[in-house]
């Protein structure tokens, strides 16, 4: 539902398909994704478009935002290169139309499908019985951890001439932040 704004000739504001290829660029430069199809960035600016279409003031700021760009690119902000495309972008990044369109993009462009797989994230668990059932440690592009470390060589959590606890210490020993037998024993309590 479109709220009225107090001056007819805004709701009248429509994008055009010029202002949707404009924000699709916006996106691809944005967060710039060379693998990244087309589809993300259009599902994301459709999103955009209909946040927009909900509330007047995002609509105007979008529209005057999208026109903007092209002043501040002589025309033409789809005919830049990457480069003078962001700096444009780096001229209006404390605008409210930036401001609308990177809160709604974030949301939503990283929250697709489509993405995930180019990303290698497998999705949501929760339907599919968790991550412990179904590959909890299945990241093959981690080394395996080193559970024993030889004696001669430093712990890497601690630094180098660190001494700590080393695989296989002696049981009893005073190495940990427990209190040891003899302090746990409390003295008379007076009133």
């Amino acid at each position: 539902m479109a709220f009225p704004a107090k001056y007819p000739s805004l709701n009248a504001m429509e994008m055009t398909d010029e202002a949707k290829q404009t924000l699709i660029r916006v996106l691809r430069v944005a967060f710039p994704h060379a693998d990244f199809p087309d589809g993300p960035y259009e599902r994301t600016a459709d999103t955009i478009l209909v946040a927009a279409d909900e509330e007047t003031w995002f609509r105007v700021a979008l529209i005057q935002g999208l026109l903007s760009l092209d002043q501040l690119a002589d025309g033409d902000f789809c005919g830049l290169d990457d480069d003078s495309a962001l700096k444009v972008l780096r001229r209006v990044e404390s605008t409210e139309f930036f401001g609308f369109v990177r809160r709604t993009a974030v949301l939503n462009l990283y929250d697709d499908a489509e993405v995930w797989e180019r990303l290698g994230y497998e999705g949501p668990s929760f339907d599919k019985g968790g991550y412990i059932n179904r590959g909890f440690a299945d990241l093959d592009w981690l080394p395996e951890p080193r559970i024993v470390y030889p004696e001669d060589e430093p712990l890497p959590e601690l630094g180098a001439g660190a001494k700590g606890v080393r695989s296989g210490s002696a049981a009893g020993d005073d190495s940990t932040n427990q209190p040891a037998p003899q302090s746990v024993e409390m003295g008379e309590v007076k009133k």
